[in-house]
């Protein structure tokens, strides 16, 4: 075979091999006209997105992770109570005008749960301390009756705890109703509650020292509305506020600003601050562990005077 007859083969096979090619790559165009203009059908162009999974998991009250709640089967510790010494300087509560006060009262997605759980018992020890007036680490202030008792460190979760009604149950079959006002820092252990003497006396003699107990959070039905203080200090620029006579535990508080509602962060002296000032005098909405919101606007930024509000919190 000569060298053309060799070439004009080799030109042939690459027509072939270009014809086919073509051939194919038109049917695949034709296939996919075919599919796309059949009706019901629909070609993506681009791949779907993932299906959210819808969960009955509450949202979290804030950026923090809640720690892991106190066991039902806690042992009691054998070290001594320790007895918190109050923080506040008590003022005189006085009375705001109301004549411009608004309030509203909606529902949400329950806040995380903390340690402190609803329709949660657990065990502990009691133990007693001197409350004084009734003034303690959450600075409310002096207490209207000495029913009180101090949270141990780790179950007063960050202030968290404050003006929690608790149920005490002792083996011995009494019981007591008290309201959390102090906090119990080391040597109390998870699940113990420091009660005041006039507490503590209600279930056994004091000589007892230490009491098996267990406790759960309760909502109390007899308890007038919750008010406001805004913080020593505070101001147009940076303000702290407080809720005082909630009759169930706060889990947030949100104050209105020009773009909605902000969460302000809550300190260890149960306030919430707002460091740059932003919604100090404006709406503040509060929302309890329930998920339960009440909104109060008209409140003017009074510095240490406790404001009356129209609003309460549901019993649970």
């Amino acid at each position: 075979m000569t060298t053309r007859q060799v070439a004009r083969q080799r030109r042939r096979r690459r027509r072939l091999v270009l014809g086919a090619t073509v051939a194919l790559t038109a049917a695949g165009i034709l296939a996919y006209l075919v599919m796309a203009l059949l009706p019901g059908h629909k070609v993506d162009a681009e791949p779907a997105a993932a299906t959210p999974l819808v969960t009955t998991q509450p949202k979290a009250a804030d950026t923090a992770s809640p720690s892991a709640p106190p066991s039902p089967s806690s042992s009691p510790s054998a070290s001594a109570s320790a007895s918190p010494k109050a923080t506040a300087t008590p003022t005189a509560a006085k009375s705001s005008p109301k004549g411009t006060q608004k309030s509203s009262r909606t529902s949400t997605t329950p806040p995380s749960a903390g340690r402190i759980r609803p329709n949660t018992s657990y065990q502990g020890v009691a133990t007693a301390y001197e409350a004084g007036v009734g003034d303690g680490a959450c600075l409310f202030g002096p207490s209207p009756d000495m029913m009180i008792a101090a949270m141990n460190t780790t179950d007063y979760e960050t202030s968290r705890a404050c003006g929690a009604y608790v149920l005490v149950r002792a083996a011995n079959g009494k019981s007591i109703t008290v309201r959390i006002t102090n906090e119990c820092p080391l040597p109390c252990a998870p699940g113990q509650i420091d009660l005041s003497q006039q507490a503590f006396a209600k279930l056994a003699d004091l000589k007892v020292g230490r009491l098996p107990i267990t406790w759960s959070l309760v909502s109390p039905a007899s308890i007038g509305t919750m008010s406001i203080r805004y913080k020593t200090g505070s101001s147009a620029y940076w303000c702290g506020i407080q809720v005082i006579g909630h009759r169930n535990p706060v889990a947030r508080l949100e104050v209105s600003t020009g773009g909605g509602w902000r969460s302000l962060p809550r300190t260890g002296f149960n306030y919430f601050i707002s460091a740059d000032g932003s919604g100090c005098g404006k709406a503040i909405r509060v929302t309890d562990i329930y998920g339960e919101q009440l909104t109060v606007s008209g409140l003017t930024v009074l510095a240490n005077v406790v404001q009356p509000t129209r609003v309460q919190f549901a019993q649970r």
